[in-house]
This record gives structure tokens, sequence and C-alpha cells, in this order.
């Protein structure tokens, strides 16, 4: 390998790697373990042992980020396929797609947690919506066996085409729709396998655990036990023995639905902050996912799997208690059925612009009714203008971020939406497409990774929320965060330009990994991606140039590049008002740790020096 002196660095790295991995032959197994929402200071021997062990163990990768928007099906697009959100298109877990999803009731606006839905989408643009061919697949295609179990909609992501027949040859993909009509159809040998085992071939259900309470009924205080009991019994008693049986290496994903779950919709605190996500229900989340990490370590060791397979612990994102409160915001003016009086009501965003702007405001799950004036929008989704089949605006409703899509990208229109959300104090950073321009108080796309070779459509404004500390030690620990959600306030909620959003928790261990390593540099769930495929000799051609980068800091006789820190600030809007961006970078890759406006951000100084920004 030839290297100039300008690719020095770069080289180094890359020789660095074929060292490392030059030195097997045949490629270890890899297993990614996705403890759904789980934030990295609540990893505690106390609180999650198997997880702690693991960590101080192997690699503890103290300064892990999620990326923004810190949303599930957002970054499982990013560890399946190593790539950044601005070339996979999935920009949130509600997107808007430019045409009706039949399976998702004809809206525009469609929730991507269902597979039927994935498929349709997928069909829609081109065959793969995320238009980059994810490390399982690829492995599949190496001849790896693969797996992926849990949580429905991230857990197909991984393998998300062509998975239309019973012959085996897809990855086995078991989550909550298994043996349901939208369930990934299983091979007869599963199929025999799971009755020999007496393991239904019927995924259960979430039970207590999946309903959420109401604005005047607490959530559940239980966890998602039994199904994810299911998942980590077919995992090990089936899965890894039939991987071990063929006698070639294996790639098995698992992605644990707690402590997301138990996080939103706890009953410990409805409509109250404390304890918010900190009560006994999320921390029984905790150990439940735990539990199934140490599951499926014990069934390494057993099968005399443990010395050749890697084990990548990513979560998707943190996590944030919930506020409804707005002192500014003329949708807590109104009276609802079903939310407290003065709190922010679900859809807040699309109500508070269809004012600002004077436009009217239809529903997009409601067959595209006029929503009435003492009325909120079902799913908070909006259609904005005159012709609900042609809107103006387009509001998709997701959580601790919102994204405003304009069809007919009007810079006029951008310009009157930024004013309106200047205006109001549960905004904290504002995010602009660089094709509309400049506008004073927000910063362009590009500085995100949002803008790539996606083909999905691109979101014209990504609207961040206002997020505090409730007031303890940690304070990714105890996030509070505005969120447009139909959840309530006290319950749980991510989604934020929040370091306790940000703050996902990420360790990894293996024959590929340091031991009793801790890495200070930057790292993301794109690196995730890119890492896997690198473990796992994957060739890749990727279609767009935003990507993570190999971690090998992390590995035995990997090269440690140096890291950087830089802040990125708007110019000022009238009101003083400027979206601030706080990033690292490792070479040319930057990490999102903080933005928003000073003061109005967990993570973001209250005052941020101007100088280098721009």
């Amino acid at each position: 390998m030839r290297c100039t002196i300008l690719l020095s660095a770069t080289c180094a790295l890359a020789l660095s790697s074929i060292t490392a991995f030059a030195q097997n032959e045949r490629p270890r197994n890899l297993i990614l373990f996705v403890p759904d929402g789980m934030r990295a200071r609540m990893v505690k021997p106390e609180t999650a042992p198997a997880m702690a062990a693991l960590r101080d163990k192997g690699v503890n990768f103290a300064n892990p980020h999620s990326l923004f928007p810190t949303f599930t099906t957002a970054n499982a697009s990013a560890m399946a396929t190593g790539h950044y959100l601005g070339d996979t298109g999935d920009f949130s877990n509600t997107i808007y797609t430019g045409y009706p999803v039949a399976h998702a009731n004809g809206t525009v606006v469609p929730f991507l947690e269902n597979n039927a839905v994935l498929a349709e989408v997928d069909e829609h643009f081109g065959g793969d919506y995320l238009n980059e061919e994810t490390v399982l697949k690829l492995a599949r295609e190496k001849g790896y066996s693969t797996a992926a179990l849990g949580k429905v909609g991230p857990t197909l992501i991984f393998d998300h085409t062509d998975r239309a027949d019973r012959s085996g040859l897809h990855s086995i993909v078991i989550d909550d729709s298994t043996g349901g009509k939208n369930g990934v159809p299983l091979s007869q040998e599963m199929q025999d396998a799971l009755t020999k085992a007496n393991l239904p071939l019927v995924t259960p259900s979430r039970g207590e655990s999946g309903k959420a309470g109401d604005f005047k009924t607490p959530g559940p205080r239980v966890v998602n036990i039994e199904q994810q009991a299911y998942f980590a019994d077919v995992a090990t008693k089936i899965i890894l023995p039939m991987f071990k049986a063929r006698n070639k290496p294996f790639v098995l994903v698992f992605w644990s639905r707690d402590p997301d779950g138990a996080q939103h919709n706890h009953g410990d605190s409805l409509n109250t902050i404390t304890p918010g996500i900190n009560g006994p229900t999320s921390l029984a989340g905790i150990r439940n996912a735990d539990n199934n990490l140490a599951q499926l370590r014990k069934a390494l060791d057993e099968l005399g799997l443990s010395a050749s397979t890697n084990i990548i612990v990513s979560a998707d994102h943190g996590f944030s208690t919930i506020s409804k409160e707005s002192r500014t915001s003329p949708s807590t003016r109104i009276t609802y059925d079903d939310t407290p009086k003065g709190f922010l009501p679900l859809g807040f965003l699309a109500i508070d612009l269809a004012k600002a702007l004077n436009l009217p405001l239809f529903d997009p799950n409601d067959k595209n009714a006029r929503v009435p004036d003492n009325a909120h929008p079902r799913a908070g989704n909006g259609l904005l203008g005159s012709n609900p089949e042609k809107p103006d605006v387009v509001v998709a409703t997701n959580g601790g971020s919102d994204l405003i899509y304009l069809p007919g990208k009007d810079r006029k229109l951008a310009g009157r939406i930024v004013k309106a959300l200047l205006e109001q104090d549960y905004v904290s950073g504002i995010f602009v497409d660089n094709d509309l321009g400049r506008f004073p108080g927000t910063l362009p796309l590009s500085v995100l990774s949002l803008r790539g070779k996606a083909v999905t459509p691109h979101p014209a404004i990504v609207v961040n929320f206002r997020s505090y500390s409730s007031g303890c030690d940690e304070p990714t620990v105890c996030s509070v965060s505005v969120a447009d959600t139909v959840l309530r306030q006290g319950q749980g909620m991510h989604g934020s330009f929040s370091r306790g959003d940000t703050m996902n928790f990420m360790a990894a261990i293996g024959p590929d990994f340091k031991t009793g390593y801790t890495d200070t540099l930057p790292v993301s769930n794109a690196d995730v991606g890119v890492t896997a495929a690198k473990l796992l000799g994957l060739d890749r051609k990727p279609k767009g140039a935003l990507v993570g980068r190999v971690l090998t800091e992390a590995m035995p006789n990997g090269v440690s590049p140096k890291g950087f820190t830089g802040t990125i600030t708007g110019k000022p809007a009238a009101n003083g008002l400027r979206t601030v961006l706080q990033f690292q970078r490792v070479l040319d890759q930057r990490y999102f740790g903080a933005a928003g406006f000073p003061g109005r951000t967990v993570g973001l100084p209250e005052t941020v020096k101007t100088a280098g920004a721009r």
C-alpha cells in the first residue's frame, strides 16, 4: 500500500486494521446486542451487572454517540449499514414518504416500526428504502449463518429485503410479528426446532407492559419479561446450537425492547417529572435487558463459543423524562378531552404552526380529515395547506424532535416557519435544508450529515425540543425533554439533541477487542456498522459517502487516532437565539454531542464562545 504524506494518518489506520485482521484466516462470530434506550451512566454493577462486567472486562466506549434525530429506526439504519442518516434516509421513526402507504392506513407519514410498512416502503423506493446494503445481508450472502431477534421494526431492518419465502436462505428473523400475517416466514428447520424445544411458533405479546395508560390512568409497573424471555430462549436454546452445528461463522443481532419499553410506558410518575424514568419500573426494564445479555453469554460459554465470538453492545439512543409544559404555545390554551389543562397536547407543533401560518390543519392519520379547533391530530402528524392531497407543509411527529417537510420547497414559507419556531419556548435548535438558504438562528442540515444519497424525501426543517436537568449529579441520567408524543409528562421519550438522548451505552468484548480498555475517543452507531463489516471481512460498495469509521483503537495492535473538539454557531436571530452544535472529530469523522439554543439543551453550556464559529 502506498501512502502520500497528506493521507498518512488514514493509511496508518488502514494498515493497522489489516494487521489486526490478518491474524485470523477464519472470521470470528459476531453478536450485536442492542439494549434499546440504555443510558450509558445507568450501567452499574448494581443496576446492570452483565453489561457492567462486559464493559469493564472488555472495551468501555466511554464517549458514545447516538445519531440525531435520536430515534430507534434511524439508529438501526446506521448500525445496519454503517451510514449516517443522510444516506439511509431513515430520518426518524415517522417519516414523510411522499405517497399514501397502504399498510399504514393510507397515511403519507408512516410509522416505520412495522414489517408490512417496511416492505411497502422498500418496494416504493427501488426495493431498498435505505439505499445501502445491510451488514447482515452481506454476511448472509458471504456464507455466514445469520439471525435477528427482538423488537419489531429495527430487527427486520438488519436484513429487510428479499425475505418472502420459507426456504431458509434468508436470515432468521423473529420479532413481535412472528407467526402473524406480517411476520417473516420461518423455515421448516426453525419450525421443527421450535416445536421440539416446546417453544411456540408465535411470539408472545408484550402483555400489560405494552399499555401506556392515559392522562388519568398511570401506565404499567411491569416490564416485558415473557416476550423477551422467549427471544432469549430462541437464541440460546435453538439458534446458537444450530449455528454451532453448522460449523461455520455466524452473526446474531438481538434487539432488546427493554429498557426502552419500560421507560416509555411506566406508571411511576403520572404527570410529574420525578421520579420520571428513574423509578422502579424503569430500573426493572434495565435489569430485564441485562438478564437477556447474561443468558446469551452463558450459552456461549456452555457451547464453547466464547473464545471465537465478538460481542458489541450498543444502545440506539439514551432517554429523557417527558415534559409537556410551555408558556408560549397557543395549543396549551385549548381544552382537549385527553390532555390535562395547560399541558401541551399530542401534535402541538402542527397545531401551533397551522395557527402561525394561518393554514388549515388536516390529519394524515384520519383520512386527511380537517382537525377541529378543540382537537389534535390522532398521531400528532399534520398536513398544512388548503389541499391535504397537496400540502404546503407536512409535520412528522416523533417525540423529542419533529420533522417538517415542504413538498413545494418554498423558501419564503421556510422563513415564516423558522420565525414561528423561534417564538416558542419549547424549541431549542433549528436545522434547515441547505437548498432553502440560510436563516438567522438556524444551522444547515449538512452539518449533521443529514444530506446525502438518501432516496426517501429529505426533511426541510428538523426541530429540536427544549431539554433540562431535573436536578441530579449526572444530568444525562435525569434529563427532561419536551416531547411531541401521546405519552404523558413523567413518562419517557427520546429523539432530542440533549446529551441525555445522544449518550447511549456502548461496549465490546471478544477476541478482536482489547481487554480492560477504556476508549475515550468519540464513537457512534455508524461506527458499529462499519466495524462489524470489518470484523466480518465484508466487501462493501457503498452508494453514499457518509460512513462511520473502524474502531481500530479498541483492537489489539490497532492505532489510536487523535480526537478534536469544536463548536459550530449559527448567526443570531432578531431575538438573540441561535443554534449551536457541539461536536468532536476523529480524522474527518464528526460526532455530535449536543445542540440547540444555549440554556435550553442538556449538555450545551448556557453561554457558548463564538471564536472559530461559522
